[in-house]
């Protein structure tokens, strides 16, 4: 499993737009597997989940994205997992943290 966690300032809508397009855009095989929205007083949150085919553990990785917003202050969690094929332990994690780095480098070009 990876996570990354980062505050900054920002629209939104555009911002989750650009996550969603940055994640699907960087792998054929990536696809948007559900979403949830909601409001809680002023401050909005999106889930996104997330999955593509990792060639270099050859399974399939899952990533959970969480954008929440207050005005133009945000906050996003995603966390990858799926990406070991040891039975027991996590053998290697390649696939998980190329699918998050899919993600940083987005957020970084915000």
């Amino acid at each position: 499993m990876a996570k990354l966690e980062r505050a900054f300032t920002g629209d939104f809508d555009t911002v989750l737009a650009q996550l969603e397009r940055g994640v699907l855009d960087a792998s054929m095989s990536a696809t948007l597997e559900d979403t949830s929205h909601f409001t809680m007083g002023t401050t909005r949150v999106a889930v996104r989940m997330y999955e593509r085919y990792s060639t270099f553990g050859g399974n399939r990785v899952a990533m959970c994205l969480t954008l929440a917003g207050e005005g133009d202050r945000l906050h996003l969690t995603a966390i990858t997992a799926g990406g070991s094929q040891a039975m027991f332990f996590k053998i290697n994690t390649w696939g998980e943290e190329s699918f998050l780095d899919t993600l940083a480098n987005v957020v970084d070009r915000l």
